[in-house]
């Protein structure tokens, strides 16, 4: 095994890498099934890319926080192990691209050394937990939602509840009712209440985007504070027993919804209520908080700076405003397609450090924000991001587009959503400039239907596809959707999926349906409700003439940023590893997860003991369904599989229980230490049965 120092104090960090590295090395030799090491990897934040044989690390910022010491980190780290870029998403992570799979576990090292980590930022788990980034700062908050974004983020991360569940579960808070971070998107959303001088939420599930978007549902007008945590650990505990497992197109919690009902899924999570770790969590609302007086900030004035231009004046006014802390300002930063290189990040923090807080934050349309600027600064700042091409105007405007990196990286992206995007901004400040200071309408692009853009929620959104010309050459395609977006308090639309067009026409097309709009549009009418007033058969036909493929160019065949005839293809898959028996290594993953059970149980970690206990139980009885080719697509369906295929045959012996209720035993039980090493003793045993019957199986 390759040797690193981790030089951690954390020895579950610690423990983590060096996990990660003896597991890679397994994989390489073959002792590990190319999908179990798969899931495992991805749980650590390492993520196949289109090229093969080097992977993208995700880096997991909860709610984009990141102080300068932490950036500088990332931009050293970029530097030492990847291009020297940093990718800014959607969801406040940073990735970085072109990682050698073995170098993970040194690179992981060295970010925890300033508390960045790369745990659950992929995989079937708690993604990162977003919110707004204006959260602490915005006037026109209840409160600061911070402090509960990052308590959510600690509480689950390395929870055994949802470690490998059917499919990932993304979490969003938004500071007030105008939903800045999606919430109605979201599997689990949460907006401030204050109700009879009580803090809480309002909380929406069931949200999600994808090729089959949803609208999240109500779970509760008001919830306590202290109980937003009890509800999200009783939903996960439900989602991963009675989520889907096989197909991946199915698993999400919304599909979980639509198969029982938001009532029965209510019900479900009630039941869940006995068993959780803790029925009531407060929040430490002063965790985190990075603030100081006007005093103490340096003012930085340069009597070079001219004191007002009209540049100057058009970023101030779109891209900065007055925090409720009085005299400082937060200030909005763009970057292209969220791509901003190590040289520039060490410049800007090397030039910014103490002119402004040390609480920088990735937003969700893939830029910065920086907080606490003092108005005295805020030309110097201009300045600064300036020299370095980052100080356009309209940060939240419609000129500010999301993209995703489509084909540049992505295995599963179709056409480029990258290159495209400069042209798509450019239509807005050559054609359109006066639009800077629109903030109503969104554009969204993804590389395909799976919405990492979020082009699903867009005002105007395109995605990556393709069309078949007469001659049967395929050409690149934009699929075009129009009137999605935020209504608010966590109400959202879905786009309409209008029209599909030759990729190199998406200018054209944005050219047609702005003028359009302006064009026919009554006063003040916003731009969903003119496409609401005309009509999707109206733009359809609008765009129609664009979408022609009579009248076909060579160049049409080439995607932008491409040379060569476009291919639909999916990219390089991830390297394979030779076959090996999977039942043996669901086996060893289960006697894995009971020394996990114990080491929780030394611990008197109770609630994770019993977890830890139950992924004993069916994934011992998932490997032996396996052996007789019973697949069952959810943990509740293992347990009644096993029951009916082992049980009930006689093939394992349980004396008077069923299996069902030697497993459900887990909700149906307060997490006590007398229930912990009872339901242990009882997972130890049918381990000890599971293995014996395989053993004699295999040597018959």
């Amino acid at each position: 095994m390759q040797s690193f120092r981790t030089e951690l104090e954390n020895p579950l960090v610690e423990k983590d890498i060096i996990d990660l590295a003896r597991k890679i090395e397994l994989f390489r030799e073959g002792k590990i099934h190319e999908e179990k090491f798969r899931s495992l990897r991805l749980a650590r934040g390492v993520y196949g890319q289109r090229q093969q044989g080097v992977q993208m690390v995700r880096i997991k910022l909860p709610y984009g926080k990141m102080t300068f010491k932490q950036w500088n980190r990332m931009a050293d780290i970029s530097d030492e192990y990847s291009t020297g870029n940093l990718h800014l998403t959607t969801r406040q992570d940073i990735q970085i691209h072109f990682v050698s799979l073995d170098r993970t576990p040194e690179l992981w090292a060295k970010l925890e050394q300033d508390d960045i980590t790369l745990r659950e930022a992929c995989g079937n788990t708690v993604r990162n937990v977003t919110a707004s980034p204006s959260a602490g700062i915005d006037p026109k908050e209840p409160f600061d939602i911070a402090p509960y974004a990052d308590a959510t983020f600690r509480y689950f991360l390395r929870n055994p509840i949802c470690q490998e569940m059917g499919r990932k579960f993304k979490i969003a808070f938004s500071n007030t009712d105008e939903d800045t971070a999606l919430t109605y998107m979201h599997d689990m959303g949460f907006i401030p209440k204050i109700q009879d001088g009580k803090r809480g939420f309002k909380v929406v599930v069931g949200g999600g985007l994808g090729a089959q978007p949803l609208l999240a549902q109500v779970g509760y007008e008001f919830l306590e504070e202290d109980q937003i945590i009890p509800y999200l650990e009783a939903t996960l505990r439900v989602f991963d027993r009675h989520g889907e497992r096989n197909s991946r197109h199915k698993a999400r919690i919304k599909y979980l919804i639509q198969k029982i009902g938001f009532e029965e899924l209510t019900k479900l999570i009630e039941e869940e209520r006995i068993a959780l770790k803790n029925q009531s969590v407060q929040i430490d609302t002063t965790f985190g908080k990075w603030s100081v007086s006007e005093e103490e900030m340096p003012s930085k004035i340069d009597k070079n700076l001219v004191e007002s231009t009209i540049a100057f004046d058009l970023w101030k006014a779109t891209n900065t405003f007055e925090q409720k802390q009085e005299g400082f300002y937060g200030v909005y930063v763009r970057i292209l397609n969220g791509n901003i290189h190590s040289t520039t990040s060490r410049s800007l923090i090397e030039q910014l450090e103490g002119y402004v807080g040390d609480d920088v934050r990735v937003t969700i349309n893939q830029g910065l924000m920086l907080k606490f600027v003092p108005e005295a600064n805020l030309q110097y700042v201009y300045a600064v991001l300036s020299a370095h091409d980052l100080a356009a105007a309209g940060a939240n405007s419609m000129a500010n587009i999301t993209a995703c990196p489509g084909t540049d990286t992505c295995n599963l992206a179709i056409s480029d959503s990258t290159n495209i995007t400069s042209k798509l901004e450019s239509v807005i400040t050559e054609d359109f400039p006066e639009l800077i200071h629109n903030n109503e309408i969104k554009i969204k692009i993804s590389g395909c239907m799976n919405s990492c853009g979020q082009h699903g929620m867009a005002n105007i959104g395109f995605h990556g596809s393709s069309l078949k010309a007469a001659d049967k050459r395929v050409l690149p395609a934009l699929q075009v959707l129009l009137g999605g977006g935020t209504l608010g308090n966590g109400v959202g639309r879905v786009a309409d999926k209008v029209i599909k067009v030759p990729s190199k026409r998406g200018p054209e097309v944005l050219r047609v349906v702005l003028n359009n709009y302006e064009e026919n549009a009554n006063e003040g009418e916003y731009f969903n409700d003119y496409y609401d007033r005309q009509g999707e058969k109206y733009f359809y036909t609008l765009l129609k003439p664009v979408a022609d493929l009579t009248t076909l160019k060579d160049d049409d065949f080439i995607d932008w940023g491409g040379t060569e005839q476009f291919k639909t293809e999916i990219g390089v898959g991830e390297c394979a590893s030779v076959i090996i028996d999977l039942v043996a290594t669901l086996l060893m993953e289960s006697e894995e997860k009971f020394d996990w059970t114990k080491a929780a149980y030394e611990e008197n970690r109770f609630a994770d003991a019993i977890y830890h206990a139950y992924s004993v139980f069916v994934s011992a009885a998932k490997a032996l369904l396996l052996d007789k080719s019973v697949s069952a697509s959810t943990q509740s369906g293992v347990i009644d599989k096993f029951q009916e295929n082992f049980v009930l045959t006689g093939d394992i012996s349980l004396g008077d229980k069923t299996f069902q209720a030697l497993v459900l035993q887990i909700n149906q039980n307060e997490p006590s230490q007398e229930f912990a090493k009872s339901y242990i003793t009882d997972a130890q045993v049918f381990l000890s049965l599971a293995k014996a019957f395989r053993e004699e199986l295999v040597s018959a």
